[in-house]
């Protein structure tokens, strides 16, 4: 099963939210299922995701933590290896979105973790930015979404 997460870069109740997710993502394991989560590394929510995945995995839980990167550019790529080097991530994955103008390559990066992804944890209060649209295009493609804004 793949796991991805879409929330808003600034985000206020972090420790209600983190327990949130880690509970949810619980939920979602189904023993000897394979994880994998898929992970934006952008911003506070991005962050709980991250911190709850890294919880699941400690357990023993069997997953893979993916950063899905939407840039190829060598010095963020150095910053990469060191998070994975350092346990952060298992992996980084970058999407076939190459010939995307970088002003679009998170919109591109994030529909490729919709498309790619079984589930998706979201925290989306507001219907502006890229958390909202990733939500709106996971709505469109029939994703199964549990969106934790709406569940307050």
């Amino acid at each position: 099963m793949v796991i991805t997460f879409f929330g808003h870069s600034r985000v206020t109740n972090h420790d209600e939210l983190f327990e949130r997710v880690r509970s949810v993502i619980g939920s979602l394991v189904i023993a000897e299922e394979p994880i994998v989560f898929y992970c934006g590394g952008y911003g506070d929510f991005d962050a709980i995701a991250l911190r709850a995945c890294r919880e699941i995995k400690k357990q023993g839980i069997r997953c893979e933590i993916v950063y899905v990167t939407p840039y190829l550019d060598l010095s963020r790529q150095k910053e990469l290896s060191e998070l994975v080097k350092f346990g952060y991530y298992d992996a980084t994955v970058y999407p076939p979105i190459e010939n995307v103008p970088p002003r679009y390559a998170i919109l591109k990066r994030n529909e490729w973790m919709v498309c790619n992804a079984d589930v998706i944890v979201s925290y989306v209060r507001f219907s502006y930015g890229g958390a909202y649209t990733a939500l709106r295009y996971a709505r469109r493609k029939g994703k199964r979404i549990i969106d934790l804004a709406s569940t307050q």
